[in-house]
């Protein structure tokens, strides 16, 4: 049976159920919709990263967030489905492939504080909300005095943690702040430089079935996939999500990257420039770099920099301790 879209129906885009979920897919569908020149629904999926709160080291990682969703497109339930781009395991799902990805959004991590209060104006001692080893290290790293609480949940339930006192801050992705409308609760935006933000961050992932893309189905839905990427944005996370791979390290392991593109030395070529870091769980080592090369070789050039972090030492850091449960590397 073909795998490829209904030529004459809507574009069916699958989707986890969450707000942030269907605001960022919805944006995607529009977009694809648009090109196309048909309509689009977005169906709904639950995952097991929906169901399970439980910690996602203790559950199977940041894969439980795209198997469901992938399965339904595998499946032929759905025409595309839509993904955080930094939730996708590096590893390749068999029959799929990354048809597009998207103009990426801020890339930055958020402070969302009582108060107004920024990361360096943080009361001593004040309490921290963020389910990410990779943000609590790079906290600490900046202001070893501060509480971390570890959370999980919705946008509007960790920034509920401020609003009733819980917490003096969270800590949030920009992009998810943004999609949500939500943007007015950052309090500061955290440069690069204090804060790498985890592979891939910000940017969106438009998966396709291999047979759909390659095995004759209607020009309508190659040309819509190839006018929602940006070429820019995939050869950066391209580059990100080398490095994470590398590392073999997944959603538990502090490991932030963030690519760029930018001119060459005294050419006007454009090039990428990768830095990333593997911190310990507490702040106090971080092993970082940057490298810089042509943006045909992104994926190279993000084990290019793991080598590096390995070769000075980083192993050591990115070693789950004995009490985290699996490792949850995608």
């Amino acid at each position: 049976m073909s795998q490829a879209p209904d030529a004459g129906g809507p574009l069916l885009v699958g989707t986890r159920g969450s707000a942030l979920a269907l605001a960022q897919s919805g944006q995607v569908a529009a977009a694809l919709a648009a090109t196309a020149g048909r309509g689009h629904e977005l169906v709904r999926i639950r995952t097991e990263g929906d169901v399970n709160l439980g910690p996602l080291a203790s559950i199977g990682g940041t894969g439980v967030f795209v198997t469901a969703v992938r399965d339904a497109l595998a499946a032929g339930s759905v025409d595309v489905v839509v993904h955080s781009l930094k939730d996708l395991p590096t590893a390749p799902a068999p029959g799929l492939t990354l048809g597009a990805v998207p103009t990426r959004e801020d890339p930055r991590d958020a402070v969302c504080a009582r108060n107004g209060w920024t990361l360096a104006t943080l009361p001593r001692g004040a309490s921290v909300g963020t389910g990410s080893p990779r943000r609590a290290a790079q906290l600490l790293r900046h202001r070893p005095d501060l509480q971390i609480h570890a959370i999980r949940g919705n946008v509007d339930t960790r920034l509920g943690h401020v609003g009733d006192g819980r917490l003096d801050a969270v800590v949030l992705a920009a992009a998810g702040l943004a999609r949500l409308g939500r943007s007015a609760a950052v309090t500061d935006l955290l440069d690069p430089e204090v804060m790498l933000p985890a592979p891939a961050q910000g940017a969106l992932a438009v998966e396709a079935r291999t047979d759909a893309v390659t095995g004759g189905s209607p020009s309508w839905y190659a040309t819509a996939l190839a006018t929602v990427d940006c070429g820019d944005t995939r050869a950066a996370a391209v580059a990100e999500r080398s490095l994470l791979a590398a590392l073999e390290a997944g959603c538990t392991a502090p490991v932030g990257a963030y690519a760029t593109v930018q001119p060459a030395p005294g050419s006007d070529t454009p090039e990428l420039v990768l830095t990333g870091t593997a911190i310990a769980l507490d702040g106090s080592r971080e092993f970082r770099g940057t490298v810089r090369g042509p943006m045909d070789r992104a994926a190279a050039l993000g084990r290019d920099l793991a080598a590096r972090l390995l070769d000075d030492g980083a192993a050591v850091v990115l070693a789950p301790p004995p009490d985290s449960g699996p490792a949850g590397r995608p």
